[in-house]
C-alpha cells in the first residue's frame, strides 16, 4: 500500500506542477487558478457561463499553496480563488492582488469520513479514539503544513486532544481531493477532506463533522489579479449571480453573499 501511496502521490504533484503552465495556453480565455476542493462546482459554472456568453474559461485545480506560488513566479492568471484567506493574503500582501475585487465568496466544513463499506463509528469530542480506530492504519489529510484544508484538520486534531496522537500515523496529501481518492480507494481507513469533497464522492462516507469552532472558519476568497484581463471581471460578477449560486449550494457549499 505504501508504494501505491508514494506513487499516487507523485503523479497527483506531477499533474499539480505541469498542469498549471497549459492553462495559459489561450490568450483569450479567462484562466482561473482554484483550490482542489472546487473542482466539480467550478467545472460545471463554466460549462453554464460559455454556453451563455461565448467566453472560454480555463480551470487549474490544485492546492491553494502551489496555485498561490505560481501565480506569484508567473504571468496569465485573471483569477485567484484558494481555500483559505492565508494564501490570498500571501498575494495580496506582495501586490498580485486586485484588492478591490476580494470578496468572500463560499464557506464550507470539515469532516472526517472512512470508505462507504467501513464499520468505522466515531463521535468527534474532545480526546475522541481516532488513533485507535485507524487500527493500525494512517489518516489521509491535506499537507497540514501549507494546504488549507490540512491546516484545518491540524488545528481541529489539536484542539481536541488528538493530535499528537496521531501525527505519526498521518499520509499527507498534496491537496484535498488527493486525501479524498486515498479514502476512497480504501488505502487508508479514514481521513479528512471538506463535506463538499464528501458530497461528491460515492466511494466514502461522512463518520462525523468537525465542530466549527476547532479550527478557524473555511472560507474561499475570490479576486482577480492585477493583471487580469477585462472579461475576467464578467466571470467574478457571474460567481455571485443566481445560476452560479445555485450550483455552489446544490454541491454543498455554504455562499457567503460576495462580503469583503
Amino acid at each position: 500500500m505504501k508504494i501505491r501511496l508514494a506513487l499516487a502521490a507523485l503523479f497527483a504533484a506531477c499533474f499539480a506542477l505541469t498542469a498549471l503552465p497549459g492553462a495559459v495556453a489561450d490568450s483569450s480565455a479567462v484562466t482561473v487558478f482554484a483550490a482542489a476542493s472546487l473542482t466539480d462546482a467550478l467545472g460545471a459554472i463554466g460549462k453554464v457561463y460559455e454556453s451563455k456568453t461565448g467566453q472560454h474559461v480555463v480551470f487549474s485545480f490544485a492546492a491553494s499553496s502551489v496555485l498561490a506560488r505560481q501565480i506569484e513566479n508567473s504571468s496569465g492568471v485573471d483569477m485567484f480563488l484558494p481555500a483559505d484567506t492565508d494564501w490570498m493574503d500571501y498575494l495580496d500582501n506582495r501586490g498580485f492582488i486586485a484588492h478591490d475585487t476580494r470578496h468572500n465568496l463560499l464557506a464550507s466544513h470539515l469532516v472526517l469520513i472512512a470508505p462507504a463499506d467501513s464499520k468505522i463509528a466515531l463521535k468527534i469530542a474532545p480526546h475522541f479514539e481516532l488513533l485507535g480506530a485507524l487500527a493500525g492504519g494512517r489518516l489521509a489529510i491535506a499537507d497540514p503544513d501549507s494546504v488549507p484544508a490540512g491546516k484545518y484538520g491540524r488545528q481541529s486534531l489539536t484542539s481536541l486532544g488528538v493530535w499528537n496522537g496521531v501525527v505519526d500515523h498521518l499520509v499527507p496529501a498534496e491537496n484535498v481531493r488527493v486525501a479524498l481518492a486515498y479514502v476512497a480507494r480504501g488505502e487508508t481507513p479514514l481521513g479528512i477532506v471538506y463535506s463538499t469533497d464528501a458530497l461528491a464522492e460515492p466511494k466514502v462516507r461522512v463518520v462525523d463533522s468537525f465542530p466549527d469552532s476547532t479550527h478557524a472558519p473555511i472560507v474561499y476568497p475570490e479576486a482577480l489579479t492585477k493583471d487580469a484581463k477585462p472579461q475576467a471581471r464578467v466571470f467574478l460578477d457571474f460567481l455571485s449571480g443566481p445560476e452560479a449560486t445555485a450550483i455552489f449550494v446544490k454541491d454543498g457549499f455554504i455562499v457567503r453573499g460576495g462580503e469583503k
